[in-house]
């Protein structure tokens, strides 16, 4: 028992004497809450330019010209919604998807805060397609974009019960005995 006790206090001044350490080490505690919850964007380091929301707000005004390729995953496209109308292709997938992919339109690549789609945009354009930029869909809809969510349709209602079966159309038996 007695060496259990300097064992711990060995290892209480230890946690004592590192507090000072560990506060300095310590990140700053936010100024307010809504400071904490702001996104800090990482530095852009794609040749793909990333767009503001006047900037789409223009290449939405011409649709036929416009493709806009979304790359986010089907579970955020429904948690954060995208544009109306968009094609989506993961980034993983678009390698894959390139010959189906039309050359003739001005493309605007979407993810939810534009790096994904800055990527999409610069592997897109290293193959030869025009691309406007990258947006952010959610970047979009905080400078006041209007963005669409859609709600999948609900689940159609089963029975509790099985229906029955039907009877399978009886066939009379080949032979001597059918015909009489």
């Amino acid at each position: 028992m007695h060496r259990f006790q300097h064992t711990a206090i060995a290892l209480l001044s230890t946690a004592v004497l590192s507090l000072p350490a560990m506060a300095q080490n310590a990140p700053a505690a936010p100024a307010t809450a809504a400071s904490a919850s702001a996104y800090v964007a990482p530095p852009w380091t794609y040749k793909t330019q990333q767009l503001s929301r006047n900037d789409v707000d223009k290449l939405l005004g011409n649709p036929k010209k416009l493709l806009i390729i979304d790359v986010r995953r089907p579970d955020e496209l429904g948690k954060n919604g995208s544009f109306p109308v968009y094609l989506s292709v993961q980034i993983k997938d678009l390698p894959e998807a390139l010959e189906y992919i039309p050359k003739d339109r001005v493309i605007l690549t979407v993810s939810n805060r534009a790096h994904r789609a800055g990527a999409a945009g610069d592997l897109l354009s290293s193959k030869g397609y025009k691309v406007a930029g990258a947006v952010g869909s959610l970047d979009y809809a905080e400078a006041g974009g209007s963005i669409a969510k859609i709600t999948p349709p609900p689940a159609p209602a089963t029975s509790a019960t099985t229906p029955a079966a039907t009877p399978a159309a009886t066939v009379p038996a080949a032979g001597p005995a059918a015909s009489r």
